[in-house]
């Protein structure tokens, strides 16, 4: 009985995106090899319920669009929404820009060019850009394993304050005097 109770309040914390009571009737009848009807599920969830409405539980068990998810109380926003300020807030490393200015200047792009251009692995630094809403994926390519294709996103657009990709500023722009090596010889 505690077992079902358990690997109910387990399926509700695991699905990010909610979980019907008929699906956690079918999953239980799948891993547990039990019979259950829809009537015990829903017994089992207000039982869990119940748990979390306690003063010193932080999340709650909500029911929308008849599926259950567990959310964090509304007591806790304002600590919440200063959490992601302060993570959104977070500049980006060194590599992590370098990654940006290659995809910006090369998309679409796949991660493997990216590295190849870096020559350093570029898992962490594209996962980051993509958290973070600066790149998206558009694509797979036309070669070999198909690998992603990655591209600047409408967020990286409003962060730096343009219209489009051809804003950007080109090499030419950017070159000075102070930044050549040795002499310029015409």
């Amino acid at each position: 009985m505690k077992d079902i109770l358990l690997n109910i309040e387990a399926l509700i914390f695991a699905s990010e995106e909610g979980i019907s009571a008929l699906e956690i009737k079918q999953i239980l009848q799948d891993a547990l090899l039990i019979d259950i009807n829809k009537e015990e599920v829903l017994s089992f969830i207000h039982k869990i319920k119940t748990k979390y409405e306690q003063e010193d539980m932080v999340f709650s068990l909500v029911q929308y669009n008849n599926k259950y998810q567990f959310l964090t109380k509304e007591i806790y926003h304002d600590a919440i929404n200063q959490l992601q300020a302060h993570r959104d807030k977070k500049k980006l490393s060194q590599a992590g820009l370098e990654t940006l200015s290659i995809i910006a200047y090369r998309q679409p792009i796949t991660k493997l060019e990216v590295e190849q251009i870096r020559g350093v692995n570029c898992d962490y630094s594209i996962q980051r850009l993509l958290e973070k809403d600066l790149i998206k994926i558009v694509g797979k390519a036309d070669t070999i394993g198909k690998p992603l294709l990655y591209a600047t996103s409408e967020q990286f657009m409003n962060h730096f304050g343009i219209n489009s990709v051809k804003d950007l500023p080109q090499l030419k722009d950017i070159i000075n005097e102070e930044n050549t090596i040795g002499e310029n010889v015409e």
